[in-house]
């Protein structure tokens, strides 16, 4: 078997010696698929995951889907999340379905524990057990079935791909990536719903015209800006606590978006002079080779293409995202044995 190009990213040092390293690969793309810096092979095809969600969004937004229900930004930008399973992410979810007409037994992406520890804590002393609206793609899921209630469709077996739902999204998918739709390859997520496989300069694409759609249809253009401003104004209900996506936007203000998805993919969009006056829209993803299970991998990465790309500065670094940047690797006493660091560099092809 022939393996991708991965290189490496992030290693993991144990006393004189690197012990462990994290390869991967990532694509930095305008919104016409140039590649403007990489590591590894940014043609590398695997599954976006979860980083598909502001996509997967956003034709019930061009269908004015938001309006229609009277969603805030808060309810849109859950709508695009991986939440936390927090009890203001299930507060908001479920109130959505309320303006929509459903309910949380419609829901088809199953049940897991909250990912934020201290609502895990918290049901536990409520005798109180998970249920579809805490798990993290709730939020997309009750988008799908908004589309299909603001379509007069079916709700049943909405993450079918030959439900009209799906369809529409995969056609608006493979217009926002170009990839064609009888290339697309689909396979099921974790939540059941379709999930696509692309190259990383698509999917980079797709996210660097949601951060600069103006060469879009005026439709679509607006409906990617309702969206990005929506993430980027409410951080919280994208990820939540101590996470990456939340607290990287919040840190940015406006300056871009962040969507990471399963198995160690990360998707970043930069808006147009976001590295200064005359800068372009951009898309940034990334994969971890190995799938970064324990979750140590990919924010290093994410922080340390933002601090190369001169959008986050060591100081707001050390006092915001200490524990998910390049960091000691400690033992269970807490004795520093070694570092988890960043193994790469960008070099950006600037080409304004």
């Amino acid at each position: 078997m022939t393996y991708p190009n991965y290189q490496p990213l992030v290693e993991v040092t144990r006393g004189p010696i690197v012990e462990s390293i994290h390869c991967g690969a990532i694509a930095v793309v305008d919104v016409h698929g140039h590649v403007v810096a990489s590591v590894g092979d940014p043609e590398i095809i695997t599954y976006p995951r979860s980083t598909t969600k502001p996509v997967q969004a956003l034709p019930f937004v061009e269908l004015g889907g938001p309006q229609h229900f009277g969603l805030t930004e808060r309810e849109l930008a859950i709508l695009c999340a991986s939440h936390s399973g927090t009890d203001e992410h299930f507060r908001v979810v479920s109130g959505i379905q309320a303006k929509i007409g459903v309910t949380e037994s419609d829901l088809l992406c199953g049940v897991h524990d909250p990912q934020d520890e201290a609502t895990v804590e918290a049901m536990r002393q409520r005798h109180e057990l998970p249920t579809s609206n805490r798990h993290n793609c709730s939020g997309k899921h009750t988008g799908m079935l908004a589309q299909a209630v603001l379509r007069g469709l079916s709700k049943k077996e909405y993450i079918d791909p030959n439900h009209p739902v799906q369809q529409l999204i995969i056609k608006t998918f493979s217009e926002m990536t170009e990839i064609p739709r009888e290339d697309i390859l689909i396979g099921i997520d974790g939540c059941s719903a379709p999930v696509f496989a692309l190259p990383l300069r698509n999917m980079a694409m797709a996210f660097a015209r949601l951060a600069g759609p103006s060469e879009l249809s005026p439709e679509r253009a607006a409906a990617c800006r309702q969206i990005t401003h929506a993430m980027m104004s409410n951080p919280d209900m994208v990820a939540g606590p101590g996470r990456f996506d939340t607290i990287a936007m919040g840190l940015l203000e406006g300056r871009m978006f962040a969507k990471g998805g399963a198995e160690g993919y990360q998707g970043i969009g930069l808006l147009p002079d976001a590295l200064g006056p005359g800068s372009p829209a951009l898309g940034i993803t990334f994969k971890i080779a190995d799938g970064d299970q324990g979750g140590r991998a990919r924010p290093v990465v994410a922080i340390e293409i933002l601090r190369q790309l001169g959008l986050l500065s060591q100081a707001q670094i050390d006092e915001h995202l200490a524990a998910l940047a390049a960091r000691p690797n400690t033992n269970w006493r807490k004795f520093i044995v070694g570092e988890i660091r960043p193994s790469f560099e960008l070099k950006l092809k600037r080409t304004w």
